[in-house]
């Protein structure tokens, strides 16, 4: 299963979201970990609530923080990992043995990175 970044290394990824409620289900389902409402002076959209990094969720709009993020998420089995993307809804845009360049539900790249033995 996908293990997330490791502590202190980030502390929040926003992704831009043409349809919320999907990338909420594509993100989820990939961190293991519900995307929940904001609480007040948070912004608008859904985050995680455990874990780190914090990953949240937003309708896209015309910001500079609107358009694109690519984060790395260290995960255990690389090639599990990517079947999961595309399970998802996702799709797969460089992948290679120790690295893949993806794109979630909604267009937005991120990456995963084998985890270092």
């Amino acid at each position: 299963m996908v293990r997330r970044v490791q502590p202190g290394r980030l502390s929040l990824v926003e992704f831009p979201a043409d349809d919320p409620e999907r990338a909420r289900k594509f993100w989820g389902g990939l961190l293991g970990s519900e995307l929940s409402e904001r609480r007040g002076g948070e912004g608008a959209g859904w985050q995680t609530r455990s874990g780190e990094p914090t990953v949240g969720v937003h309708a896209r709009g015309q910001g500079p923080g609107d358009s694109f993020s690519l984060p790395y998420f260290e995960v255990d089995d690389i090639a599990a990992a990517q079947e999961l993307v595309v399970e998802l809804g996702g799709t797969l845009v460089h992948p290679v043995e120790q690295w893949a360049i993806c794109r979630d539900s909604e267009g937005s790249p991120f990456a995963l990175a084998a985890a270092r033995p």
